[in-house]
């Protein structure tokens, strides 16, 4: 019996342990963001507090709910899950302290002569001690990643930072400057400081001219943390507004996080977005202004650039005005880097759609516009209204915002009660919105996203467009 009491002892530990560490994983490994910041606090109550409480005050019975309730409930929800457990190094590196510490313990007790196997304390001390370890490893990437860029001495980095198409600008700039220039780019979203070590440490080639840098942040000092590490000798911040709103609490406080950007102590010169309502000085340029008269349609963005040098008109054949912004930011650092705008613009008649960003892709008769990394109001009303173009029946799979505040959302869910003939809302935490400016005849509720096909196939047909604008993760 009492070995039966240790192996299940072990592997109680371990499931509470896995849902910790996936949480950790969803929140950047930040305990008070799990604690404070979580929009299912009820997930907390029932796959950890509760099981947790009933091992120590439901006695031997508590094995017959760990077997037959637990375990398979907890197994159905990470397979619901999609967004599941990476298994990397740190989390591999966490279940071993785990299985060692919990181990260790119950042999202990057992040599002491007592069966009562504690869980709380191999869980805590596995959390922070796992902390430390990362922390000690963290500095020997950081030297690591330092010497290689300082073994880089001509290489030009460039940060790239905004609330809404940091990814969008870094990959513009990329792909313009990569006609003339050896560039290498932070791949997909990789923002955080972790990242970007690891990116220089594994990725960045020794040849390149060029170093675009994505910098993110979920509170203050993060950019700064960033900028202090790779100093960038040209900056972007791109359009400033309420993401993340929950976490920085007001608009002040998200545009002085990302103007900690230009704290680079290399810095040559950085283009600011109109938004974050700045001064220019002789380091810094304000842009947006010089944009104008633009037109966006499914086949693409046109606009003019109204320059010191004189006017220029772009193409580009990308969806979104908003990449009218985006991309006036990729020709400024461009040009900076030898490219000149006219140039620049005819590289940018050839730019690639950013994947999930307003991609359009056109299957079965349908045309489908993938925006699901796109969860910001103004790029989301941006989609709707490209959307409205269209003179067929039109469609749209959302979760509304997340990370976001109510009165937004309602502007989200008015737009699209105005716009779509079926709107399908996916995960809970704005379904009340939507149904209350949502004509109900029109609003369908996801429950399970995996039967998402399932709905499409009935509720669309050939010639309908299909709009995904944002697509939360469960968890949200």
């Amino acid at each position: 019996m009492i070995w039966f009491e240790l192996f299940s002892h072990i592997l109680l530990v371990l499931a509470l342990g896995w849902y910790l560490a996936t949480n950790l994983q969803w929140y950047s490994y930040k305990i008070e963001r799990v604690v404070l910041h979580h929009t299912k606090y009820h997930w907390h109550l029932i796959y950890f507090l509760i099981p947790l409480f009933a091992y120590y005050f439901t006695g031997i019975y508590f094995w017959i709910y760990f077997y037959f309730a637990y375990l398979p409930t907890l197994w159905l929800w990470h397979k619901k899950l999609d967004k599941k457990l990476v298994i990397t190094g740190r989390i591999k590196r966490f279940f071993a302290l785990l299985a060692a510490l919990t181990l260790f313990q119950d042999l202990l007790m057992l040599a002491r002569g007592s069966d009562h196997f504690g869980v709380i304390l191999p869980l805590a001390v596995a959390v922070f001690g796992s902390m430390a370890i990362e922390k000690v490893l963290l500095h020997g990437y950081r030297l690591h990643a330092k010497r290689k860029l300082e073994s880089m001495p001509d290489l030009i980095v460039v940060g790239v930072t905004a609330s809404y198409g940091k990814t969008s600008i870094k990959n513009f700039i990329a792909q313009i400057a990569g006609h003339k220039k050896r560039v290498y780019a932070t791949p997909r979203s990789v923002n955080t400081l972790g990242g970007v070590m690891k990116d220089i440490n594994e990725s960045l080639p020794a040849d390149t001219e060029v170093y675009i840098v994505e910098m993110g942040a979920r509170g203050p000092g993060d950019i700064a943390e960033i900028t202090d590490f790779v100093e960038p000798h040209y900056a972007v911040v791109g359009v400033i507004g309420p993401q993340h709103i929950e976490y920085f609490k007001t608009l002040e406080r998200i545009r002085d996080t990302k103007m900690e950007i230009l704290s680079s102590k290399r810095l040559k010169h950085a283009w600011v977005h109109k938004s974050a309502n700045v001064k220019p000085d002789w380091k810094v340029t304000v842009f947006g202004d010089e944009i104008e008269d633009v037109r966006a349609s499914l086949e693409g963005v046109d606009f003019r650039l109204n320059l010191p040098s004189g006017e220029l008109d772009v193409h580009l054949p990308l969806l979104g005005a908003f990449n009218a912004v985006n991309v006036t930011a990729a020709l400024h650092v461009a040009n900076e880097l030898g490219i000149p705008y006219k140039e620049g613009a005819a590289y940018a008649a050839g730019l690639e759609p950013v994947e999930h960003r307003l991609q359009r892709i056109d299957a079965g008769g349908k045309i489908i516009i993938d925006d699901s990394f796109n969860g910001n109001v103004d790029g989301m009303i941006s989609s709707f209204e490209l959307a409205a173009q269209y003179p067929g029946r039109r469609v749209v799979v959302t979760p509304g915002l997340v990370e976001s505040d109510i009165e937004l959302n309602e502007k989200v869910a008015k737009k699209a009660d105005e716009v779509f003939d079926r709107v399908i809302v996916t995960g809970k935490a704005n379904r009340p919105v939507f149904k209350r400016f949502v004509d109900a005849q029109k609003l369908y509720i996801l429950e399970d996203k995996e039967k998402l096909q399932d709905m499409l196939a009935e509720l669309t047909h050939p010639g309908d467009l299909i709009l995904f604008a944002n697509d939360a993760p469960n968890f949200i």
